[in-house]
């Protein structure tokens, strides 16, 4: 039987297939492997060693998957980064990170040159996927080096940065092994069996959301090293994921519920047109996400739907589909090894029911913030460490989420969660999209605002606002109902859901 490990499945199969691209090209085990091998030895002939970082900017595509593996062979710390980014910011993670390398595609060709000329990097160091001024082109990384494995090879690790809410973002770096990146980490086997996804099982992966989110990441790369197939998309369209899906079989994809929202969204005989029957798992967290969009996924592709929580530092949850309707809205108990306690703002530990902020723990794992001693020590209380959510755990210890602490709204000394008010809103049919907050109010110290992204061909007018209005009085307390209701074309949303509220209190 065949090892797992990209280069295992390499060396015996080099034809089987590995990646299928945005634009339906089949890309083999053994051209994924050699082409990492290429950039490895090429990074290696430039100097860098491990413990090294080097930076990616790039779109979903064989060069980031490639670049990706060549650093987890040469135990580098690769960092990708999202491309939504200007070039201040980018240049930030380019010296805190200390890049001895740039890779970047020409899509991003006006914040790649100039994060690299913020950050003074050498143009040496600087490479492209297509046409980037003063980059030089990828191709020429390591091409004249021998056609072999690089010289050392120890595992290394990717280094990913936190969006964070407050501040700037901070890489979680972990500190490297030392052991052999053709052995596939236990972790990694046992992270997708909580998922029943198991090596060389007949599952094929879509991976749908950017590659430069940690959860997007792990998904498409331990697809890979299990002999799983990754169907990469550039761009997510939701009848385009339906024709992915019928088209080559994909049997377990990771989704946000805003791709829930959007795929519920599609006229009923257009849902009907592809067959989705080969779906096994479909994946979804990020994000809180309404219990009647899960219900109304759920209807349509059965008891496949599984949600989690976790956090980029380690540790969370998983919830089955059978588990979940039983306890709808619930994100599931701690998963095997993981700690979850809910605490009060003086690090006790609550009882069940009583609202507190989240802390986790993955066994004995330990993680920093990259340069960032304070942050490390903040969002710790003892060995636990929290994202800053609030929650509470039932008697059976499954937790359910209520927001994020810096989102909290105080009106009149009550505690109001925006996402509850989310929730309610976005199932409405005429609302695409919607985002909750607080704003300054003179006599209750905060108001509930809310913005609206109606659905195609609804104006966004008074006779909207009483509508939804009347809609959510239905299903949340008065003291809840949005004071202020605007309206826009489109929420600052990110491909993978991410919703940018900062930018909207602006």
């Amino acid at each position: 039987m065949t090892d797992i490990g990209l280069w295992n499945i390499a060396a015996e199969h080099p034809g089987r297939t590995a990646l299928i691209t945005p634009e339906e090209r089949e890309i083999g085990y053994g051209e994924l492997a050699a082409e990492a091998d290429r950039l490895g030895r090429g990074w290696q002939a430039m100097g860098l060693e491990p413990g090294d970082s080097v930076v990616l900017l790039l779109p979903n595509g064989p060069e980031l998957l490639a670049a990706y593996f060549a650093a987890l062979q040469t135990g580098l710390y690769v960092v990708t980064v999202n491309w939504h980014l200007v070039g201040a910011e980018i240049a930030y993670i380019l010296g805190d990170s200390g890049a001895k390398a740039f890779l970047a595609h020409e899509r991003f060709a006006a914040a790649a040159t100039d994060a690299a000329d913020r950050a003074e990097l050498d143009e040496h160091r600087r490479f492209a996927v297509g046409e980037v001024p003063g980059f030089r082109p990828l191709a020429e990384l390591g091409a004249g080096e021998p056609a072999t494995r690089p010289d050392v090879r120890t595992a290394g690790s990717p280094m990913l940065y936190t969006s964070g809410t407050t501040g700037r973002p901070k890489g979680v770096r972990r500190a490297l092994t030392g052991a052999d990146p053709d052995q596939v980490p236990v972790y990694s086997q046992w992270f997708f069996g909580i998922f029943g996804l198991e090596p060389f099982d007949g599952h094929v992966h879509l991976c749908g959301s950017p590659l430069y989110h940690t959860a997007v990441l792990n998904f498409a790369s331990i697809s890979l090293q299990l002999g799983h197939p990754v169907v990469l998309v550039d761009r997510w369209d939701p009848e385009r994921m339906l024709a992915l899906v019928e088209r080559h079989r994909v049997t377990h994809t990771h989704v946000v519920p805003t791709q829930f929202h959007r795929l519920l969204a599609l006229p009923e005989q257009v849902r009907e047109r592809y067959d989705v029957s080969s779906m096994r798992v479909a994946i979804h967290g990020a994000a809180p996400c309404p219990i009647e969009v899960k219900q109304r996924m759920l209807d349509w592709w059965g008891p496949v739907v599984v949600e989690y929580y976790a956090a980029t530092e380690g540790g969370g949850t998983v919830i089955p589909a059978a588990e979940w309707l039983r306890k709808p809205g619930s994100v599931g108990r701690a998963w095997p090894g993981s700690v979850v306690r809910v605490l009060d703002d003086d690090g006790a530990e609550l009882p069940p029911g009583e609202v507190g902020t989240v802390y986790m723990r993955m066994g004995t794992s330990s993680f920093e913030y990259h340069q960032a001693p304070e942050k490390t020590r903040e969002g710790r209380v003892g060995d636990l460490f929290t994202l800053g959510d609030v929650g509470y755990l039932d008697e059976d210890g499954y937790l359910y989420l209520r927001d994020r602490k810096s989102d909290l709204i105080i009106s009149g000394g009550v505690n109001i969660y925006p996402a509850e008010i989310e929730n309610a809103l976005s199932v409405h049919p005429k609302v695409a999209d919607v985002a909750v907050f607080g704003v300054p109010h003179e006599d209750w110290g905060e108001q509930v605002k809310a913005v609206v992204q109606p659905a195609p061909g609804i104006a966004g007018e008074a006779a909207l606002t009483a509508e939804l209005l009347e809609f959510a009085a239905d299903r949340i307390a008065g003291f809840k109902l949005p004071r202020i209701v605007d309206y826009t074309d489109e929420l600052p949303r990110d491909p993978n859901g991410k919703l940018y509220k900062r930018k909207l209190k602006s």
